[in-house]
């Protein structure tokens, strides 16, 4: 069984920024990721723009160079895959962790499996994000194979009769680009208007092609039910059903709060599901097991983002340094 300082399981941007601190401190690390490098950019849509400036997405003080105003997931791709090569960072792609166990009577040290081989980490930081497990509406019809959580390519819904659930920058992003490439579309909403985070400089356009009727929104309603042909949508005026070929759930995402309960991290006991952690030192309730990133926040994934999490990896690696000093 190999043995390393610190484990990193995630290797998005906080993970990446977690292994260079890591190696600028002279620990010995392995960053481990179930998909491809930064797995969950590469599975943004094609033409997704940032909502942050190119300089607020860089990590280790490497320069993200940009040509545009707000970079797009083409050049973000880029960006980390230049950086993560540049510091030769020690990473296990498409391995993914399936057990963190902590050895009894050893405070700080771990046994980890994943789907190739055992390791043992003194520490262990965990940076999934929040991209892999969608939100799921809990209703008939939900697995259908025209229901997706994940929004791709436009083209593919072109003159096709397409839902779009949600009124944040997803949905909003998913409704416009499809019905640009001739979709009819329709969205439904849980509030009375496009969400307060979308993007400054799309909400114009979402909100103009609602006004003039190009794409129809159902505020303040529920998708209720799905079949092949159609759908039932509960409005504050009953139940309407229109025909429908697709349907593009933009309910948002959840950590993996399954991988964090079984390495015992307690989480607040509202809908919130605030993992224990010190704001200062990022360590969770179990010693030697710190937090990274967007998990931080629970069910409140608007919380962190990259431009104001990226100090968490310096912030771990101070505090595993100060604790290597120590013993």
């Amino acid at each position: 069984m190999e043995h390393i300082d610190v484990a990193i399981i995630g290797g998005g941007p906080i993970g990446l920024a977690c292994g260079i601190a890591l190696q600028r401190a002279g620990l010995s690390y392995a960053i481990f990721e179930k998909g491809c490098l930064v797995n969950s950019l590469f599975n943004y849509p094609p033409g997704m723009t940032f909502f942050s400036t190119a300089e607020r997405l860089e990590i280790g003080g490497i320069p993200f160079v940009c040509t545009k105003p707000k970079p797009g997931r083409d050049e973000a791709l880029e960006y980390y895959r230049r950086v993560a090569q540049y510091f030769k960072l020690r990473i296990h792609l498409f391995e993914s962790v399936e057990q963190v166990e902590q050895q009894a009577g050893t405070v700080g040290r771990f046994a980890i499996q994943t789907t190739k081989a055992a390791y043992a980490a003194t520490y262990v930081i965990i940076a999934t994000g929040f991209y892999d497990i969608p939100n799921r509406m809990n209703i008939p019809g939900e697995d259908l194979p025209k229901v997706t959580h994940y929004y791709k390519d436009p083209f593919y819904y072109a003159l096709q009769d397409v839902l779009v659930v949600g009124g944040n920058n997803s949905a909003v992003d998913a409704a416009l680009e499809t019905w640009r490439k001739g979709a009819h579309v329709t969205m439904v909403m849980l509030d009375d208007d496009i969400g307060e985070r979308v993007k400054y400089w799309v909400r114009p356009d979402v909100v103009n092609r609602i006004a003039e009727g190009s794409i129809k929104a159902y505020t303040n309603s529920t998708l209720a039910a799905i079949r092949e042909q159609e759908v039932d949508i509960r409005t504050p005026e009953g139940i309407v059903t229109i025909p429908n070929d697709f349907v593009i759930a933009m309910t948002g995402y959840q950590p993996n709060f399954h991988l964090l309960r079984s390495c015992g991290v307690e989480l607040s006991k509202d809908s919130k599901l605030h993992p224990a952690h010190d704001p200062n030192t990022m360590e969770t309730n179990v010693a030697g097991l710190y937090l990274a990133g967007v998990v931080c926040g629970g069910m409140h994934t608007h919380v962190w983002f990259i431009e104001n999490s990226r100090e968490h990896a310096e912030k771990i690696a101070r505090h595993i340094l100060a604790n290597y000093s120590s013993s």
